[in-house]
Order: C-alpha cells, then structure tokens, then sequence
C-alpha cells in the first residue's frame, strides 16, 4: 500500500532540487504538495507540514478522507478521481476555501459544517450505483448559505435541485448530465439566486421544455452565460420587457372577463324584473 507520508515527500524530484535546505527546514515552510498521479491508496502523518496551503491529490487510490487535521492553513485541497466514499475529518481546515472532490463514490454531501470560508464545491461525476443520486444534507447546505459561490455537481442523477435554494450566495452552478425535469421548480430557486452569473443545466430533461431559455433567463436577472452561450443585455430586457407585456394582456383579459360577467348579471336583473 502506497502511504503519503514524509518519508515519500524525501524521495520526491521536488525536495531533491532543494539545495542548502534541510529535509525539516523544507517540510516545515512546505506550502505546496504536489502527488497527484502516485498510485497513493492512503494519507499518513503529515503533521511536521503545518504551513501547507494547497494540497494536490488527485488521480490516486484514496479510500478515506484522514490524517489532515493539522492542515489548518490548507485553502485548496484536491481529491478528484479517487475511491473516496464519504466526506469525513475535514473539520479542522478551517481555511478551506476550494475542496474538489470529483470523480470519487461519494453519495451524501456531508460533513462540511465547519468550513465557513468554503467557496467553491466541486462534486461532479460521482460513480454511483445503479439507481443512486447525490444528496445534500440540510445541515450542511444551510452552514454553506453565507460563503458557497461556486457549485458544480454535473452528471450525478439529480432531479431536484429545491434543497439547493439555501445557496443564495451562488455565481457559479452548474448541474449539466442530471435528470431535471420541472422547469417550475428551477425557476422558483432560480429567483432565490440573485447573484448568480452562469448557469449551466445542459444535458438534462429540462432542456427540452417550450421556451426553456427564456423562461429561465427571466426567472434569474443576474446571468451572464447560460448553457456555455452569453446572455446579452439587450436579450434580458427584451426577455423580460415580452414577459411584462404578456402579463398585462393576460390581466386585461382578466378585467375584461368579470366586467362582462358583471354587465351580464345587471342585465340579467333587470329583465327579472
């Protein structure tokens, strides 16, 4: 079993062209760990690296999330394309600002109730069973409201992004490969979204629906590329000056209709009487 450990980071390319440095001076102003790529199935003991900041290991054979809780300054962590199964022990990066977890076998979003400067969450591609969808845990999702600006969840079998609504700080989602399909629900979190910039829902469902584009680019006012296509000023207010319009048409219909019924019932009297 191939273990991340102090051990391996002395025989790696990087500290051999350190030159005048001792192995504990190097480890202890370490701030970038590159072992992407290494086979690694496990995190030893890595705590004599306390001023690490971004650490990369992605494309490895991790099973667990372990051993980082002395990684108080880490702000990027980069696990994609690993076996992890669950999100677990990342309590003490208190820092954390970017945590890619992509490509792994985890199914419940969990876990990360103590990282308050956590913005960027990327979740894509989980392998999941026949069947199995990402979830989010609400405790979760409520503790990342104030500070996730970037969420990227696409192909994972979600139908329903409606817990997501909590976000209302998000610029960034993308939800591409899933199985929406009410565009009446992603309009309602949409309008609960007001600084969201790009949106990106391709592949789903939903995509297929009349007037898909317009209705959502009305729904949110903030977005600036939709689907991997600009939206332009002159199209959202065109959009929206259409909507408008329609809206009082239908209105006046509306007014129209019950003073009919109204002239209808005086007249109806007076020939009673």
């Amino acid at each position: 079993m191939v273990s991340l450990t102090v051990d391996l980071i002395s025989k790696s390319n990087h500290f051999k062209k350190q030159r005048g440095v001792s192995f504990a001076q190097y480890l202890k102003t370490l701030t970038h760990l590159h072992f992407s790529n290494k086979n690694i199935e496990e995190i030893g003991d890595l705590s004599v690296c306390g001023n690490l900041s971004v650490l990369y290991l992605y494309d490895n054979n991790i099973t667990q999330i372990r051993n980082l809780d002395f990684a108080s300054n880490v702000t990027h962590l980069y696990m994609q394309n690993n076996n992890i199964t669950h999100i677990d022990n990342l309590h003490n990066l208190r820092k954390l600002s970017n945590l890619y977890l992509g490509g792994n076998r985890i199914a419940a979003v969990e876990g990360l109730e103590q990282l308050h400067h956590l913005k960027e969450l990327h979740l894509e591609n989980q392998r999941l069973g026949p069947g199995e969808k990402l979830l989010f845990d609400s405790r979760t999702l409520l503790s990342l409201a104030e500070t996730l600006c970037i969420l990227n969840i696409n192909n994972n079998n979600i139908d329903d992004i409606t817990d997501l609504s909590v976000l209302k700080n998000l610029q960034h989602f993308s939800a591409a490969l899933n199985t929406l399909q009410s565009i009446e629900e992603i309009e309602k979190v949409l309008r609960l979204w007001p600084q969201l910039l790009l949106l990106d829902l391709r592949g789903n469902p939903v995509c297929k629906e009349l007037k898909y584009r317009d209705r959502l680019i009305t729904a949110c006012k903030s977005l600036e590329m939709f689907d991997g296509r600009k939206v332009s000023e002159a199209t959202r207010r065109f959009l929206l000056w259409k909507k408008s319009r329609k809206h009082r048409e239908e209105k006046q219909v509306h007014t129209d209709s019950a003073t009919d019924h109204l002239l209808f019932n005086r007249y109806d009297s007076k020939l009673c009487l």
